[in-house]
């Protein structure tokens, strides 16, 4: 039997096409041993506001130089978390499920941001929310397999460390995956790419405004977050 294997560095707060990928695998590892890229999903996400999406952003400590990996980089201040929760009791405080979902978040975020890395913060809140919206994977660090490469050959290699014949991709990394196509067929790996289309859901505020992080649904779906998020499915593409 194949083994289907996504690789996804870790974000703040993903959206929910993040978690379809996670949910369409047999194993999720996440790239947290590349490098860091500023004003990225790596430290920030969108939530819905009245007016419109907005962002939440984590500051992250400038080490002056370049090169930093993901795992390596310092949160500046841990002040942003009282913020973050100010801002989404505003925004979310009349929606459906706020009152069951919002403890368990105020928590995860406070007990992940402790460590002071943006890694930990943001490991820590992914497996958060996949268990709580019922996504029972495993989750794998690639900074635990010991395993190099750069661009699709440190994807081949994770791959062939944990057994994977079946590498599932975001669509958007269609193009370089192309490119490199012969490391993967050299190493009989199967590259399919994701076909997500973004569901429509309740939010608390009109019209709706696709794209935000996925607490954004759970807050106002609850327990039918999983669902809605698999509603967005569509047949995937073979490389």
């Amino acid at each position: 039997m194949s083994k289907r294997i996504a690789i996804m560095q870790p974000t703040y707060l993903p959206w929910m096409g993040y978690f379809d990928l996670m949910d369409s695998v047999d194993t999720f590892v996440i790239l947290d041993q590349v490098q860091f890229e500023k004003q990225s999903w790596q430290n920030r996400n969108r939530m819905r506001t009245a007016k419109e999406l907005e962002w939440l952003s984590v500051p992250i400590l400038n080490t002056g130089h370049s090169g930093q990996l993901i795992s390596e980089t310092q949160i500046a201040s841990g002040q942003f978390v009282e913020k973050h929760l100010r801002s989404l009791k505003q925004s979310y405080g009349r929606a459906k499920y706020f009152n069951a979902f919002f403890p368990e978040l105020e928590n995860c975020l406070r007990e992940s941001a402790s460590a002071g890395r943006i890694a930990d913060l943001n490991i820590g809140l992914i497996r958060m929310l996949s268990k709580r919206l019922g996504i029972a994977r495993a989750l794998v660090l690639a900074s635990e397999l010991g395993v190099q490469g750069k661009r699709s050959a440190l994807l081949v290699n994770i791959c062939e460390k944990i057994s994977g014949s079946v590498y599932l991709s975001p669509i958007g990394s269609a193009d370089y995956l192309r490119e490199d196509r012969s490391l993967f067929d050299g190493a009989g790996i199967q590259v399919f790419l994701q076909n997500y289309q973004h569901p429509i859901y309740d939010q608390v505020y009109k019209p709706f405004l696709p794209y935000a992080s996925v607490v954004d649904l759970i807050f106002n779906e609850g327990n039918r977050a999983l669902e809605i998020i698999r509603a967005g499915r569509k047949e995937e593409h073979k490389l």
